[in-house]
């Protein structure tokens, strides 16, 4: 039995896929900033196919180093598991932490809503017409696996996490968008469910229309996300989505982290290349993987009905 008095089916095939989420974001943030920057003819000249985890990039980072993605997405998920609740604020203090160390990648908006936190206190960044990054959406996954068995849960604190930093209508439809997916892989949906949660964000907000894809792969959420759709629809397997992915270049990290994060929830640890986990810092793999668990058993689909 669950801590929270009831075991869901499936547990053990849940539980793995809630921790590939993780790790998925890890593998795929270390993986793409190599990437990131670059243009799709760069990395071919460069690389030819860039598949793996080599470090270096415009931050020279060691091989298997992470990024403001995974960073992030660990204040998100420690958070939550320290607190044993949900509370944005707790969230926030662990940004704050993280940006006092001087972290050597964070974005704008991330930091200026940091700031606005450690110096004011306030948990929802005033609305930013300019705020539509990805900043919030790369590091929803925890929130997915904490809400999981409750998508109106799940849009709700979807939301509350992004606007710690971002307060913008996109952005927000982002993050509901990936959380969703997240968890219908989670659960074992098929396919075709994952693919309606991106349809449904193109019939809301038509910018994230797959068809649409011209390439592009920003900073700007919109173009994230269906740099991500493109590859996570166009594959089979957690490798190829990924190199797929951070082999568009631009915003490589984020792209990689949040494809990593929804192609992990749907083909689970055994998918990812043994070499891209074996290159990450043992620690963090195994933290990774103990906040997946934890999360997943704190969720509504542990609960008692």
């Amino acid at each position: 039995m669950s801590p929270r008095g009831k075991t869901p089916r499936g547990v053990t095939g849940i539980i793995d896929r809630a921790r590939a989420a993780l790790l998925g974001v890890a593998v795929g943030d270390a993986l793409g900033a190599t990437t990131e920057f670059m243009t799709p003819a760069e990395i071919r000249g460069r690389y030819g196919v860039f598949r793996n985890i080599v470090g270096g990039g415009w931050l020279k980072l060691s091989p298997g180093q992470v990024t403001d993605d995974t960073n992030m997405t660990l204040c998100v998920a420690r958070g939550i598991v320290r607190s044993d609740r949900w509370d944005p604020r707790r969230i926030a203090d662990r940004f704050a932490e993280w940006l006092s160390g001087n972290p050597a990648d964070v974005g704008a908006t991330c930091r200026r809503g940091i700031l606005e936190y450690i110096e004011k206190g306030q948990v929802e960044a005033p609305p930013d017409e300019k705020g539509a990054g990805n900043g919030a959406a790369m590091r929803v996954a925890p929130v997915a696996l904490y809400a999981l068995g409750d998508e109106e849960r799940l849009s709700r604190l979807a939301v509350e996490q992004a606007h710690i930093t971002h307060n913008h209508p996109l952005s927000d439809a982002a993050c509901v968008s990936v959380g969703t997916m997240i968890q219908r892989g989670l659960l074992g949906a098929p396919l075709r469910n994952l693919r309606a949660a991106a349809e449904d964000l193109a019939a809301r907000h038509p910018e994230f229309r797959i068809d649409a894809y011209d390439g592009k792969s920003s900073a700007y959420v919109v173009d994230t996300l269906r740099t991500v759709f493109d590859a996570f629809f166009s594959t089979d397997g957690f490798e190829e989505c990924i190199v797929r992915t951070v082999n568009r270049g631009g915003d490589a990290d984020t792209t990689g982290s949040i494809a990593g994060a929804i192609a992990g929830a749907r083909y689970g640890v055994a998918a990812i290349p043994q070499r891209w986990l074996r290159a990450l810092d043992p620690d963090l793999r195994e933290e990774l993987a103990a906040l997946a668990e934890k999360l997943v058993r704190m969720s509504p689909l542990f609960s008692e009905p």
